[in-house]
């Protein structure tokens, strides 16, 4: 799952060196806190938050086998 997000998110961004994505684990929930550079944050976001919410969308359908919840959070 971390892989495709990256996949996804250095696919959108200028400075693909500055992409990290964090991921906490805990009980049954999944968050993975995506980094980015300070000038790439607004294309991770998109236009009212579009681009965000097609990442948790994919990310969520991707991960509907697992059971398991998933968070994607955004943070330069």
């Amino acid at each position: 799952m971390k892989d495709l997000i990256e996949i996804l998110v250095k696919a959108l961004v200028d400075e693909q060196d500055q992409v990290e994505i964090l991921e906490i684990n805990r009980d049954n929930t999944l968050t993975y806190q995506v980094q980015v550079a300070p000038g790439d944050l607004g294309k991770v976001i998109g236009k009212d938050g579009k681009i965000a919410n097609a990442l948790r969308t994919v990310a969520k359908a991707a991960a509907m086998k697992s059971g398991k919840k998933i968070y994607v959070d955004i943070v330069s």
